[in-house]
């Protein structure tokens, strides 16, 4: 099995154009080791004359994105239900995808499944792109027989998802861009604007505001010391960045303190559950067992809080309780995502009413991001009228009494 892995590990992705038996010129990709062993594989498939056959550059299209792997389930999906082979699918995806790192991956996987491994087997190599849900929910649909039901599903799960993240980030974004350009404004005004202010105040020859004084004083510190903030500045973000990643009680205390944050808290509350509650959806009603299901639900909320509560729910499932009352024992979801999940019970309609409850959610936090948006601006505009307007009205201030000054 080493020994195996080491192999494919060495082994690359060949790009190759020939002709097979009948004389017509096809194209395509094959793994192998040396330049000799792909063209021994390609003679074994039948190409007997080999025009072209060079290796696939790797990198230079950037990193996958989940927008990448999104945006290729659908396809996928799109292919399957239309009746295309798998394999020329992944061929179509690959040759049409414009990140050269996702065209790369899929003829990866290509190969993996070429050369007798099953779809689900060949996406688990790449953890880093396709986590436990997407491969559970591929090999269950392989199974069963529904891989284009359930690829179509996955393709719906993975695009709710990615466009849940998006309006949070965005909510996020709005407010630390706002404060960013307004240390830039000050920066810039304190570094070149008001030493210039000082040289015309200096030959005034009188007592200067208080005002302008302390704006002055706060000056002359940025100037002695810019590179020092900027430096402490970069080197503090990144350090807590760095920090952030490594640490995992970092991590836990940044999503227990986020819930509880004023406005933004019940926006993250909202995300959490339409993840969660989609996720579970998305699985169950591709018929993975409810214990096996809500394995892969606490990560997809995103959230410490939350991850802990369905490890304690499943605990209980696990013993024979319902998943209303474990529901309810976890003290997080409100009291209607309770209700209705006893009423998907009851009914024998759980994904259905899970996915319910998520479309309501999802819709909540498009208002919540978009009543966010509409508060913050006035409080924006009134920062920044207030911080940019202060430090003119500091550097007038003088002029203003200029007479009594000279007098």
């Amino acid at each position: 099995m080493a020994t195996a892995a080491k192999a494919a590990s060495k082994e690359v992705n060949f790009v190759w154009e020939g002709k097979n038996k009948t004389g017509k010129v096809v194209r395509g990709n094959t793994r192998a080791e040396t330049e000799s062993a792909a063209r021994a594989a390609l003679r074994r498939q039948g190409i007997l004359t080999i025009t072209k056959l060079k290796k696939q550059k790797v990198g230079g299209g950037g990193s996958i994105t989940e927008k990448d792997i999104a945006l290729f389930t659908r396809q996928l999906a799109t292919m399957v239900k239309s009746g295309v082979p798998l394999l020329q699918a992944f061929d179509i995806v690959g040759k049409g995808a414009r990140n050269p790192a996702i065209g790369k991956l899929l003829y990866d996987i290509k190969s993996d499944v070429e050369t007798g491994s099953n779809l689900g087997n060949a996406f688990r190599k790449y953890p880093l792109y396709f986590d436990d849900l997407f491969c559970n929910l591929v090999a269950a649909g392989e199974q069963a027989g529904i891989l284009d039901s359930l690829l179509d599903r996955l393709a719906v799960y993975k695009e709710k998802t990615l466009a849940i993240k998006a309006k949070i980030k965005g909510a996020m974004f709005y407010p630390v861009a706002i404060l960013v350009v307004a240390f830039i404004i000050t920066a810039v005004i304190m570094i070149f604007v008001v030493p210039a202010f000082k040289e015309v105040f200096s030959s005034f020859g009188g007592n200067l505001p208080a005002p302008t004084l302390i704006v002055v004083a706060i000056s002359d510190f940025f100037v002695a010391n810019w590179f020092y903030i900027f430096a402490s500045i970069g080197g503090g973000v990144y350090a807590f960045k760095e920090a952030f990643k490594r640490s995992r009680a970092l991590q836990i205390m940044a999503d227990k303190v986020s819930l509880k944050i004023p406005v933004f808290g019940d926006l993250l509350v909202k995300s959490a559950i339409a993840r969660w509650t989609r996720t579970l959806s998305t699985m169950f009603a591709a018929g993975v067992p409810l214990v096996e299901a809500l394995d892969s639900v606490g990560g997809a909320s995103g959230n410490y809080v939350y991850q802990q509560a369905t490890k304690q729910i499943q605990n209980q499932v696990m013993t024979g309780t319902n998943l209303t009352a474990a529901m309810e024992d976890a003290a997080i979801f409100p009291s209607m995502v309770v209700q209705m999940v006893q009423i998907g019970e009851e009914s024998g309609q759980l994904d259905g009413m899970l996915g319910k409850v998520a479309d309501f959610f999802e819709a909540e936090v498009d208002d919540a991001v978009d009543a966010l948006a509409s508060l913050m601006e006035p409080m924006i505009m009134v920062f920044l009228g207030g911080l940019i307007g202060g430090l003119v009205v500091a550097m007038y201030l003088p002029i203003f009494k200029l007479g009594s000054v000279v007098s």
